[in-house]
């Protein structure tokens, strides 16, 4: 199954024009229980049945990619700017913001890219949860295409609809009215030359990685929330409290692991902070 999905995803091997920038965008810091972020994490046991439980650091970032054919394109668009307001009192005490400058708000870090919103002509979201939709805010009232899995965007209107998975889902920036959705349901969605989202559920039920294949800097997959942090990746360790689907994350794990190797891809965490400072520090974009 993973070598038919792999088989089928090599088609668009080709890279992005000529010109392609892409920036990774500081959106601000946040922390919360590892448990949530790793399966067995902070877990008591006969030893010790009560732990400390560990926090983690982590970061928000969105994808900015100034691109000759379709336009400067946004993936993914962190979290409200008020998130004590947009966000009910027991998730922002869970996910606490702990840090937020001037600078780490979306329209003033497409700024500094050398950009304005207003230039913004697509935004792709690899899923819908708070940390990675609210920023739609920006957008309401405009015709910017928001490109989303058809069963994501179902997904999290019956979530907020049902109040079956409220909370991660928010209705606030789900506005049927003012945000112009587009869906695709094709497991590998070619949005333009050298991009390509690829289906990858498990986190959420419809979760889309975007893999970017650039001229000189090589190839870039943007994990979204497929992997929270490196150890989902890197020691095959799924989710904790956020996990929803265990055996389809596990499929979306090894098809990934598959892209990785046939592009020597380099891979973009959904809140690694680490990993994000990494490649922010090497270079103020790629091409």
């Amino acid at each position: 199954m993973a070598a038919h999905i792999v088989s089928t995803a090599a088609v668009p091997a080709f890279n992005c024009p000529p010109g392609t920038r892409m920036h990774i965008l500081n959106l601000g810091g946040m922390q919360c229980d590892d448990g949530f972020l790793l399966q067995g994490s902070n877990a008591g046991s006969a030893i010790e049945r009560n732990p400390t439980n560990k926090f983690r650091e982590l970061i928000c970032i969105a994808g900015l990619i100034d691109h000759p054919d379709l336009g400067l394109t946004l993936f993914e668009t962190g979290c409200a700017e008020d998130v004590s307001v947009a966000w009910p009192a027991p998730f922002s005490d869970a996910f606490p913001r702990t840090e937020y400058t001037e600078e780490m708000k979306l329209p003033n870090a497409i700024k500094a890219a050398g950009y304005d919103i207003k230039d913004v002509k697509a935004i792709v979201m690899g899923h819908l949860h708070l940390d990675h939709a609210s920023g739609l805010e920006h957008f309401m009232g405009t015709d910017v295409p928001i490109y989303v899995h058809e069963e994501e965007f179902k997904h999290a209107c019956w979530a907020v609809g049902t109040k079956a998975d409220f909370g991660v889902y928010l209705p606030g920036y789900l506005d049927l009215s003012k945000l112009n959705w587009t869906t695709f349901s094709d497991n590998h969605f070619d949005l333009c030359q050298g991009i390509t989202l690829h289906f990858s559920p498990g986190h959420t039920p419809g979760l889309c990685i975007m893999q970017v294949n650039l001229q000189q800097d090589g190839v870039f997959i943007w994990t979204t929330d497929q992997y929270h942090v490196a150890e989902n990746h890197d020691n095959n360790q799924p989710q904790g409290w956020l996990a929803r689907d265990h055996n389809a994350w596990v499929k979306s794990h090894s098809m990934i692991k598959q892209l990785e190797r046939l592009f020597k891809a380099k891979l973009i965490f959904g809140h690694d902070k680490a990993v994000a400072e990494k490649f922010m520090a090497a270079k103020k974009f790629y091409e």
